[in-house]
C-alpha cells in the first residue's frame, strides 16, 4: 500500500500527496519508478520539480545524522525526483531504453 501519510515540513506541506515517493532507499525509489506509469511519473514531476530549490535550501542547515523526521522524508522525495528526471526529460519511459532487464545496486545510501 503507498505510502501517502508521510510527514514533511509545514513548508512543504503540497508534496505530501507524493508522500508514497519518500522512500530510504535507492533500490525502493528505483523499483518504484518501474512500476510506475508516466502519467504518475509526470505528475510527481511536475510537483516537485519546483519545489527542489526551496527543498535544498531548507535541508541544508541540518547535518545528516540530524535530520528530524520530517527532513528525511523530503530529502527522500528529492533523491526521489532525481530517480525519476531522466525518463520524464529524456527517455519518455520509465526503463532505461534497450537495456533489457537493467538493474543496479547501492553499496551505501544516504541519510538511511
Amino acid at each position: 500500500m503507498p505510502n501517502t501519510s508521510v510527514s514533511l515540513p509545514a513548508e512543504f506541506a503540497d508534496l505530501e500527496p507524493f508522500g508514497e515517493w519518500a522512500l530510504p532507499t535507492e533500490r525502493a525509489r528505483y523499483e518504484k519508478r518501474i512500476s510506475s506509469s508516466m502519467d504518475e511519473l509526470q505528475a510527481f514531476y511536475d510537483a516537485a520539480f519546483p519545489r527542489l530549490e526551496p527543498a535544498m535550501a531548507y535541508l541544508e542547515p541540518f547535518g545528516m545524522d540530524a535530520l528530524p523526521d520530517d527532513a528525511k522524508h523530503l530529502l527522500w522525495l528529492c533523491c526521489a525526483l532525481i530517480t525519476v528526471s531522466f525518463p520524464v526529460e529524456v527517455w519518455r519511459q520509465p526503463r532505461v531504453p534497450d537495456s533489457g532487464a537493467s538493474s543496479f545496486d547501492a553499496i551505501v545510501e544516504p541519510a538511511v
